[in-house]
């Protein structure tokens, strides 16, 4: 539970789900090894961090599915990865990607002598989801 309840103890789903947390992983067992899991719904609300997010967050139950099948294919898939991939994966980040780009800013505009131009964008409605 630990990816799940990082930072997350005090919020009202997780604590729920650990009252029977053993007997909660195992009726997920049992539900992947029949072949009759389902992934449940999503709860939508909205945070401000500065800007505006809607945030779509799936059931403790599901979480804690989806991190366990990040444990599994995290160290297959991050060697496949350019290296130049920064979000959601360990040793990299927001600060990370930045040193970076400032590392290669030094190195490109010969110690800030050349004038360097880049594209900021924002993808809209990137993850957004499905209605079936």
């Amino acid at each position: 539970m630990d990816g799940v309840q990082k930072e997350k103890s005090n919020k009202n789903d997780v604590a729920e789900f650990e009252v029977n947390l053993e007997d909660h992983i195992f009726s997920l067992h049992e539900d992947l090894k029949n072949g009759t899991y389902k992934h449940g719904g999503y709860v939508s609300f909205v945070v401000h961090d500065p800007k505006r997010r809607h945030i779509h967050k799936a059931s403790v139950r599901d979480r804690l599915l989806h991190h366990a099948v990040h444990r599994v294919i995290e160290p297959t898939w991050n060697k496949v990865f350019i290296f130049d991939s920064w979000s959601s994966r360990k040793t990299k980040g927001t600060h990370a990607a930045i040193r970076r780009l400032q590392d290669f800013g030094l190195k490109l505009s010969h110690n800030y002598t050349r004038t360097l131009w880049f594209l900021r964008l924002d993808v809209k409605k990137v993850f957004r989801l499905r209605q079936s």
